[in-house]
């Protein structure tokens, strides 16, 4: 099979969940949805429902939308204003799409 060169490519989050920037920069980061919850002072299911878009996290407490930001080292005022809508850069090879950061499948998760 033939495999396009995608070097230099991103995903693009064109929906206004911001739950697939969160869990993306998570696996990017190879943490655990309980790390970010962790780090962010709360508790598991709070995070999940963030990532799954079950909440948003445009509609909580501005305390709690820091905390989990701020765990995943992203700029509170870049995400509010929709800078992370371009996500990370991308490449295709053999197994399937991967973030060149880390080559960790797009697909995959951190367990």
């Amino acid at each position: 099979m033939d495999y396009e060169d995608l070097s230099g490519y991103q995903i693009v989050h064109t929906d206004k969940n911001k739950g697939s920037i969160l869990r993306e920069k998570r696996v990017v980061q190879n943490m655990t949805q309980q790390q970010v919850a962790d780090k962010a002072g709360i508790r598991l299911q709070q995070y999940q429902k963030f990532e799954n878009n079950d909440r948003n996290i445009m509609t909580a407490s501005f305390q709690l939308a820091c905390r989990v930001i701020e765990a995943l080292g992203m700029n509170i005022n870049d995400f509010f204003h929709g800078n992370y809508v371009i996500g990370e850069e991308i490449f295709m090879d053999n197994e399937g799409m991967k973030y060149a950061k880390t080559g960790r499948l797009t697909s995959q998760d951190v367990i």
